[in-house]
C-alpha cells in the first residue's frame, strides 16, 4: 500500500513539474508560475473527480441488481471474496470487449464493462475479468491509473495550445522559442511514459490477484485470449477519442499498427496468459 502511495506522490510531482516546464517554455518565468499553480490545482481536482471524468468520457451508465442482475451479482460475490466494499457497476455501450476499474480508493471505486464483453465471454470468463478489475481496486492501482489518464490528456492539450504561441511572444516573456518547441514535443511523450511504466507492471499483479480472487486462473487466461483477438478487429471510438485512458483497460483498446506495440500500455497478452497457466 505504501508503495502505491509513493507512486502516486511521484506521479503528482511529475505532473506539476511537467506543467511548470511547459509554462516556462511558453511564457517564461511568469508562465512557469501560472502553470505550476494550474498543475497543483489539477492534482487536487483529479484526486476527487477524475473517476467521474473518465466514466463520462465513455458515457458509462450505472447499473444495479435490477438492470443488470448477472453482472451486478457477480461483482458483489467477487468483492466479498476479495474483502472489498461493493463498488459501483457501470456498462459502456461499445462493441469492443473490454473493462476497467476507476476511483480514488476501495471505498469510492467503480468497475465498468462494455456490452461487447458481456456478449463475448462466458459467465466463467467474465468472472475472471471482473476479478482482475477488483484486484486493481484492492491493490489501489485505480487512483494512479485514473489520475494519469486524465492528466496526460490535459498536458498534451496544453502543449498543443502552446504551439500556437509565437516565438516573439515567448521572447518577450523570457522564454526560449527553441526550448518551447522541444518541451512542447516531448512533454506529452514524458506524460505517456509515466503511465506506461506504471501500467505494464500493475497488469501482471492484477492478473495474479484476479486469479486468486476468482480461484480460477484459467478463466482469466481464456478471457484474455478472446478479448485480445476481438479487440484487434473491433475499434473502440470512445477510447480512440481519449487515448490517454487506454492504459486503464484490461486489454489495450487502441489501434495503431506497429506503433501500438512500441508504445503499448500493456504487457504482451501471450505472456500474461502463460503466467496465468503457470498458476495451476
Amino acid at each position: 500500500m505504501f508503495g502505491n502511495w509513493l507512486k502516486t506522490g511521484i506521479l503528482m510531482a511529475g505532473i506539476v513539474a511537467l506543467f511548470g516546464m511547459l509554462g516556462g517554455a511558453i511564457g517564461g518565468q511568469q508562465g512557469m508560475l501560472i502553470a505550476l499553480l494550474i498543475g497543483g490545482a489539477m492534482n487536487l481536482f483529479t484526486y476527487w473527480f477524475s473517476d467521474k471524468l473518465v466514466l463520462r468520457m465513455y458515457n458509462a451508465q450505472e447499473v444495479d441488481e435490477t438492470s443488470a442482475p448477472q453482472l451486478y451479482g457477480m461483482v458483489m460475490e467477487l468483492a466479498g471474496r476479495a474483502g472489498l466494499p461493493m463498488p459501483r457497476v457501470y456498462l459502456i455501450d461499445e462493441a469492443q470487449p473490454n473493462a476497467f476499474a476507476t476511483g480514488r480508493d476501495p471505498e469510492h471505486a467503480a468497475v465498468a464493462a462494455s456490452t461487447g464483453i458481456l456478449e463475448l465471454l462466458s459467465p466463467r470468463e467474465l468472472r475472471g475479468v471482473m476479478a482482475h478489475e477488483l484486484a486493481h481496486v484492492r491493490h489501489r492501482d485505480i487512483l494512479i491509473s485514473t489520475i494519469s489518464a486524465t492528466v496526460a490528456g490535459a498536458i498534451s492539450t496544453l502543449a498543443n495550445f502552446g504551439m500556437f504561441f509565437s516565438g516573439s511572444h515567448t521572447r518577450e516573456n523570457g522564454g526560449n522559442p527553441l526550448l518551447a518547441i522541444v518541451v512542447m514535443i516531448f512533454a506529452p511523450i514524458a506524460a505517456m511514459l509515466i503511465q506506461f511504466a506504471i501500467s505494464r507492471t500493475r497488469e501482471f499483479g492484477a492478473d495474479r490477484g484476479g486469479a486468486e480472487i476468482s480461484g480460477d486462473p484459467n478463466a482469466l487466461a481464456d478471457a484474455l485470449a478472446k478479448i485480445d483477438a476481438y479487440a484487434r478487429r473491433i475499434p473502440m471510438p470512445s477510447a480512440e477519442a481519449n487515448p490517454a485512458t487506454g492504459q486503464m483497460m484490461i486489454i489495450n483498446p487502441l489501434s495503431g499498427g506497429r506503433l501500438k506495440g512500441l508504445f503499448s500500455t500493456h504487457p504482451p497478452t501471450e505472456e500474461r496468459i502463460a503466467r496465468l497457466h503457470a498458476m495451476r
